[in-house]
């Protein structure tokens, strides 16, 4: 047995009490750094090349109201942001000033940077996506999908009737496939070797297949999608968009590429695209299928595990789908014909299985 859970002192009652209201306010830190966001703070300090003082971030803060911004309210967001290492804090006694930095955290939500996760993190707190964890524990009574209860629609139906949404959704999915595909061109770039064509199945507006293609000139990129995440997709050289669904049909190409897409759906729809990507490929003689995706490992503790068990709830809770450990990932791949498999694991969240027909 554990022995923290046979400690009864004091001590210990005092940590279990403190990480029960720290779960209870966890809630805090999300809205709190959500906020410092949307004002671009993050931005202004780095803009300024150095650590800023408090009025320096007010009077650099482009707002939509007329009112003077309240310095006691954001000073204490960021004391808390600041507590969290979001943010550094230096008191300068000389000038009676305390300066706000930037910390290796907060460089990630820079907009101007490449790797920037900021539309992702406005995406997953925007109230449409945080009204369906209010019913989680519903959903394990009734069952049903949380985001249908709470919006009425599927996710994808809602992008497609809100132009707005499609494009925070768009946002989200472009900044995480640049911050993936760095990773994948170094991990995997053997990878691409002898292959003609590669598709993206569910490759947004094309992002992925662009610097894939930009480091493998001899590809050539197709990227597929359904017609309104298309409508808007910027012209990408030596990539082709292809509108269409990829439960009806994917383009034939020597090689088949999906980032985030499985984990969406679930069993029987996996070995239905998948079976999809297998015919796609059928008439290349060594055709495969690049899977970008998580592998679940429990009971590990490496530096993403528990991001990809929150991936878990997160698409159990929107779409409707799951995160998968290896032998699942087994399961789906010989449902769907395929005879063998890779699992290469590369330093972010998703991990690359390679499925072979033959």
């Amino acid at each position: 047995m554990d022995n923290a859970l046979m400690d009864n002192s004091e001590e210990s009652r005092l940590k279990g009490q403190a990480q029960i209201w720290e779960h209870m306010f966890a809630f805090v830190d999300s809205m709190a750094l959500r906020c410092a966001i949307e004002l671009g703070i993050p931005d202004i300090i780095n803009s300024h090349g150095r650590p800023v003082t408090m009025p320096e971030i007010i009077g650099s803060l482009k707002t939509t109201s007329s009112s003077p911004v309240n310095a006691n309210y954001l000073t204490r967001i960021m004391r808390l942001l600041v507590h969290k290492h979001l943010f550094t804090s230096l008191f300068h006694r000389e000038s009676n000033d305390t300066v706000n930095g930037l910390t290796r955290s907060s460089k990630w939500l820079l907009k101007d940077s490449k790797f920037n996760l900021s539309p992702m993190f406005l995406l997953l707190l925007h109230p449409l996506m945080l009204e369906p964890w209010q019913y989680l524990g519903n959903c394990l009574e009734e069952s049903g999908l949380a985001f249908v209860k709470a919006n009425g629609r599927e996710i994808w139906d809602l992008a497609l009737a809100n132009p707005q949404f499609n494009q925070l959704f768009n946002d989200g999915m472009g900044c995480t496939a640049k911050m993936i595909v760095s990773k994948i061109l170094v991990e995997y770039k053997d990878g691409f070797n002898g292959i003609g064509s590669l598709v993206d199945v569910g490759g947004g507006t094309g992002g992925m297949i662009a610097e894939i293609v930009e480091s493998n000139p001899h590809i050539q990129g197709i990227n597929f999608d359904l017609p309104h995440v298309l409508a808007n997709a910027p012209e990408r050289p030596g990539v082709t968009h292809v509108r269409g669904d990829m439960f009806i049909n994917i383009p034939e190409a020597d090689a088949v590429i999906t980032k985030w897409i499985m984990h969406d759906w679930s069993d029987e729809n996996c070995i239905e695209i998948l079976r999809n990507c297998y015919k796609a490929i059928s008439k290349t003689r060594n055709g495969k299928v690049i899977i970008v995706d998580c592998v679940l490992v429990p009971d590990r503790n490496d530096l993403f595990d528990k991001t990809r068990l929150v991936f878990d709830l997160l698409m159990m809770v929107i779409p409707g789908g799951k995160e998968r450990t290896e032998a699942e990932w087994k399961m789906l791949l010989k449902s769907a014909g395929f005879c063998r498999y890779n699992v290469i694991k590369i330093p972010t969240i998703p991990s690359i299985i390679e499925a072979f027909p033959k």
